[in-house]
């Protein structure tokens, strides 16, 4: 048995014609993090909010430890959440702020002090332990929040974009600290963001949603490898995958700008279909290097550089292939100019076909004994 099942779930409010959340499926299984991603206004918060019990399910169940909780208030579930907005008391102090919550439920002192002491420890908070939140910085907030909801010892951590409102490198920093926290305390915990990249970093498992569906549900690099269509292979991924509209006859791919590439004989038996579809590539899979330019020998592409993007790490090289811009991600000892005449090859072993009208992926990489889609639901692009 799944410790938190959404079966069926719901959501459609008072006077709107559409859907906010639709048909919701997930089971999710005792110490998994999971993380709800997509676009605002992809009913995300909404699930997660009908998961706390602030919103009323409209339809479907919401099982929690094996007790279907629909009807039960948010303090009666087991649950405990972080907000985006940290939620803590100005007037008081950083461990008075923890404490809060065990002092309403009538929790004794003892009890409170040795739980509190704790958190502060595990959060590094005792140097501001008698600070108001007023003197601490958004990332110490920030702890102090997720210091009140693990004291509780709840069945479930519910946090509703909790980092949106750092910097991008406190981000980088709460999201180390919120990643060892669920590893330490071995909780069920449910995260929401708009971030992919917290998605990717954080979560065992993420759920990608697209105006209140389910689109897919994998592991992070189940759905960077294999998206079922071109929303997900849009959405996860930095900088995203390139799509360029291309004709295939037999194992030939040719671009609008006349290109052309040679599907192997195993690619272009597993699409098993001609005519106009997208390419989906990866910005790593466009190779300049003297090895891959020497395997690929026939199916050598020509464009000029119109941006790039130099990283430390990497380079991302624009160009124009077909009649879209794509990037490559390259090494960064190939640094290319502006106006460069360039030379590369696509890895074809690494494409994807999506169909132009629904968008769904009609060719995926597999990994050996694993099913196509844990869950997914496919609609249009």
């Amino acid at each position: 048995m799944s410790f938190v099942s959404l079966k069926n779930v719901n959501k459609q409010y008072k006077g709107n014609d559409k859907k906010s959340v639709t048909d919701f499926n997930l089971n999710i299984e005792k110490g998994e993090f999971i993380a709800f991603v997509g676009p605002s206004g992809c009913g995300k918060s909404t699930t997660l909010r009908m998961i706390a019990g602030f919103e009323d399910v409209t339809e479907g169940s919401i099982e929690i430890d094996g007790q279907v909780v629909n009807n039960l208030l948010p303090r009666d579930r087991g649950i405990a959440m972080v907000f985006q907005n940290y939620a803590l008391y100005p007037h008081m102090t950083v461990e008075k702020n923890i404490a809060f919550g065990l002092k309403n439920i009538k929790t004794p002192k003892e009890e409170i002090d040795k739980k509190v002491d704790w958190a502060v420890d595990i959060l590094g908070l005792e140097e501001y332990r008698k600070r108001k939140p007023k003197n601490l910085s958004g990332g110490q907030r920030q702890r102090v929040a997720l210091g009140r909801a693990i004291v509780r010892n709840q069945k479930v951590f519910l946090m509703d974009e909790p980092l949106s409102n750092l910097d991008a490198k406190l981000r980088v920093s709460m999201r180390n600290e919120i990643t060892k926290l669920h590893r330490e305390l071995g909780a069920t915990t449910i995260y929401v963001t708009h971030d992919q990249i917290e998605a990717m970093t954080m979560a065992d498992r993420i759920v990608v949603m697209k105006d209140g569906v389910i689109q897919q549900i994998g592991s992070p690099i189940k759905l960077y490898d294999e998206p079922v269509n071109k929303f997900v292979a849009g959405f996860i991924g930095s900088p995203q995958m390139n799509f360029i509209e291309v004709n295939i006859t037999d194992n030939i791919v040719e671009f609008k700008d006349g290109n052309k590439i040679h599907l192997s004989k195993g690619v272009r038996d597993r699409l098993q279909k001609s005519g106009k579809m997208i390419l989906g590539i990866r910005g790593e899979d466009i190779k300049f290097d003297f090895l891959n330019m020497n395997l690929r020998k026939s199916d050598i592409l020509h464009s000029t550089v119109t941006n790039v993007e130099v990283m430390g790490n990497e380079n991302n090289i624009y160009f124009s292939l077909g009649d879209e811009t794509v990037v490559a991600r390259a090494s960064k000892y190939d640094l290319k100019n502006i106006g460069e005449k360039i030379e590369f090859v696509i890895d074809t072993n690494r494409l994807h076909f999506f169909d132009v009208e629904t968008g769904e992926n009609i060719i995926t990489y597999l990994h050996e004994g694993e099913p196509n889609n844990e869950q997914a639901k496919v609609t249009s692009n």
